[in-house]
């Protein structure tokens, strides 16, 4: 897990000004860092993974926060509502087209945020994430980009059984990357992750 979340949110908040913002969170479900939502105006969240909505929703209900979100169950390009910012959490990565998806981001927002993996972080290498983040960062880095900042955090795991659980559904590579750890107690691995601001078309 992520060793301190509530420094990932902070870096958030001091990247981009949330405040009173109607905001279209993509990839929103697990509800990591929905503690941003609480100087926004409103917050939409969209997310294709029912399970993930679920685990959202309860988050939102211990956090009070409820009120603030309208969940939406959905692929982000048959989204249609806008939105002031249109932020992917940790997501662009995984999308087929993240230029196609930027794009439709575009078009529904006044500002783009991308918080997603770095380029060098060990953590996206661990997970076999590293070429869908060359992949969706190449898309960005071919946009005009407003603003730009990489920052680095710790995954911390008790022991390996801890990391399998976590990464077992990355696949064969993942596995195998973690081979290393092993018989490991309490030990963490460095995460890098980088935000990035782009603007929509009514700006």
């Amino acid at each position: 897990m992520v060793k301190d979340i509530q420094q990932i949110i902070e870096n958030l908040l001091n990247f981009y000004d949330f405040r009173n913002k109607v905001i279209i969170s993509v990839g929103a479900g697990g509800g990591q860092f929905i503690a941003y939502a609480q100087v926004a105006k409103h917050v939409i969240a969209i997310d294709n993974d029912k399970n993930a909505l679920k685990q959202l929703e309860e988050n939102l209900l211990k956090k009070g926060l409820s009120d603030k979100f309208t969940l939406i169950h959905s692929n982000f390009s048959n989204l249609r509502v806008k939105g002031d910012v249109v932020l992917f959490e940790f997501c662009l990565h995984e999308m087929n087209e993240p230029k196609n998806m930027l794009q439709h981001a575009r078009s529904i927002g006044k500002d783009i945020v991308i918080a997603d993996h770095g380029l060098n972080s060990e953590w996206a290498y661990i997970a076999d994430e590293t070429k869908k983040a060359q992949n969706s960062w190449g898309k960005v880095l071919e946009d005009s980009i407003h603003k730009l900042i990489t920052h680095k955090a710790e995954q911390y795991f008790e022991d390996y059984e801890h990391l399998y659980e976590k990464v077992k559904v990355q696949g064969e590579n993942s596995i195998c990357r973690i081979e290393k750890f092993k018989g490991c107690k309490e030990f963490i691995i460095p995460m890098e992750y980088t935000f990035a601001l782009l603007k929509g078309e009514s700006n």
